[in-house]
Formats: structure tokens, sequence, C-alpha cells
């Protein structure tokens, strides 16, 4: 999860289209809901790449991987 600091420098990276006024607990808890939504997706991502990499270097690895990341 992202700390307070971490969310108030991303949101003042950003640009939007209109300018909100968010509270800093408001904000906080609106940026670690979108982490907690994207953690899956990138763990699933960086799963496979990884499955990809050990296919490159061996079938029997790679299968064993997957298979015990699946489990």
């Amino acid at each position: 999860m992202l700390n307070k600091d971490e969310v108030i420098k991303a949101f003042m990276n950003i640009q939007l289209e209109e300018n909100y006024n968010f509270l800093e607990e408001d904000l906080v808890t609106l940026a670690n809901a979108f982490v907690k939504a994207a953690k899956p997706l990138i763990e699933q991502e960086e799963r496979s790449k990884c499955i990809d990499i050990a296919n490159m270097y061996d079938d029997f690895i790679g299968t064993k991987i997957m298979e015990r990341r699946c489990d």
C-alpha cells in the first residue's frame, strides 16, 4: 500500500480534467483501493513473464513453476 506522502506526490504530478479538492485521508483511501484492485493483475502478469523466461531455458522447469503457481 502507499503512504500519505507517496499518494500526495503522485496526485500532484498528474493532470486531471477538473480541479479536485480531496481530503488527504480520502485521497490515500482512493489510491490504496486502486493499488488493491491492480495488484492481482500485476502479480499475474509477473508470474506469466517468469514462466516465459523459465520456458526459454528449460521447458520442464517452466512447466513445474506453472503447476506450482497455479496451486
